[in-house]
């Protein structure tokens, strides 16, 4: 039985798993000290994190609200996701300017982004929408709800419908008119819809929902996933689309050259297909956790060194939290508890300004990780997931 639980921050998955007799040779997860997962010094010095973030967000958010580069508002919608998720005293004032900017974004088609004609990938609006919607819903706000339904119906009418690799998924900009999908993409729309959905309730009576097709986006996302003929170091791993992997490629065992697994999009794949509303005992869950299990590191990216590494953090900590799971047992047999090692590895990473405020910025600038407003953001949600914001 699968129980979903909503939260500022987002989706939680609690799962009772029975039958799993069924799934012989599948290793589950270890939940040794399930209750007491991390110590009070500890979640202080996680707190003492976050504030410092947010002091220093606060500092940098422009007069209009904004931060960052105002032609995508993901980059607003971000800092106001982790500052919905705090109990933080400069809230009051950071909130409601950062949604009156995106607000200031929406377009007639429902969606939350800033046209930029000629842009390969445009305005990036399904990108944009995605992440905006989830943190205007995450506010709390009910008044937003409009805007919050009204995405919703943008996201749904921009899944790829044709008949190719790209069928069930989300790309860039559908209005580009190019056949176009990819994992990063669709993971956020997927969040989106699934961590918005009770905003239906309050879709005006005998107006129509919108949904996705759930179906279609899990064919399109288990596309990514490597099978066992690309080899025991690539298996059960993902790469971002249809033919084409950010790590490049590798050849296996066999003289096969096949998409390198990587492992920020392994904990996208793996937390799309669960908010697909894929089992955790499902083989491709398990074969994606495996996969990180064996790869298991918080020094890189496994698989793209320090690229996307911030990311990289983020998408870890809701990926494994909504898999629920506690310890890692590695290969060697060692238990790590990955909420207080992503913790201390975040925090001691946190840059301390002049002012006694907080910020991260990844040196290694691929994936516009060199923007310390981008990259803050990722690091306090993921210490809000795990503090369980």
């Amino acid at each position: 039985m699968r129980h979903w639980k909503v939260t500022g921050l987002g989706l939680v998955v609690a799962v009772t798993v029975s039958g799993l007799a069924a799934g012989a040779g599948l290793r589950l997860p270890e939940s040794v000290d399930s209750a007491s997962p991390i110590d009070l010094s500890l979640k202080n010095e996680i707190q003492a994190a976050i504030d410092r973030g947010l002091d220093w967000l606060v500092a940098n958010q422009k007069d209009n609200g904004a931060w960052s580069d105002e032609n995508y508002p993901a980059l607003t919608a971000l800092p106001l996701w982790a500052f919905s998720c705090a109990d933080y005293k400069n809230s009051i004032t950071a909130v409601p300017k950062a949604v009156g900017f995106i607000k200031s974004n929406i377009q007639p088609d429902g969606g939350l982004y800033h046209p930029i004609p000629g842009r390969k990938g445009g305005g990036l609006s399904n990108y944009n929408t995605a992440i905006c919607m989830t943190a205007l819903y995450s506010t709390g706000d009910k008044s937003l709800t409009p805007v919050i339904l009204n995405a919703r119906r943008f996201i749904a009418d921009h899944q790829c419908s044709g008949d190719d690799v790209y069928k069930g998924g989300f790309g860039y900009d559908k209005r580009n008119n190019r056949a176009y999908a990819d994992l990063l993409n669709t993971y956020y729309s997927v969040g989106a819809m699934r961590m918005t959905q009770a905003a239906e309730e309050m879709r005006p009576k005998g107006e129509k929902r919108a949904d996705i097709d759930w179906k279609s986006a899990e064919k399109f996302i288990t596309q990514m996933q490597n099978k066992t003929d690309a080899g025991k170091d690539q298996a059960g791993g993902f790469f971002y689309k249809p033919g084409q992997s950010k790590a490049g490629t590798v050849t296996n065992e066999q003289g096969v050259v096949v998409f390198r697994s990587y492992g920020s999009m392994t904990y996208a794949g793996m937390l799309s297909l669960i908010y697909a509303g894929v089992d955790r005992s499902d083989p491709r869950v398990r074969s994606a956790y495996d996969w990180t299990v064996h790869h298991w590191s918080l020094d890189e990216n496994p698989g793209m060194g320090a690229q996307g590494l911030y990311f990289f953090y983020n998408v870890l900590s809701r990926a494994l939290n909504a898999y629920g799971v506690d310890l890692i047992k590695t290969d060697q047999g060692q238990y790590i508890n990955w909420r207080k090692e992503l913790a201390r590895k975040i925090i001691e990473q946190q840059k301390i300004d002049a002012d006694g405020r907080g910020y991260w910025m990844n040196d290694n600038g691929r994936f516009w990780e060199r923007n310390p407003v981008l990259v803050t953001s990722y690091s306090i949600l993921a210490l809000e997931q795990i503090l369980g914001k």
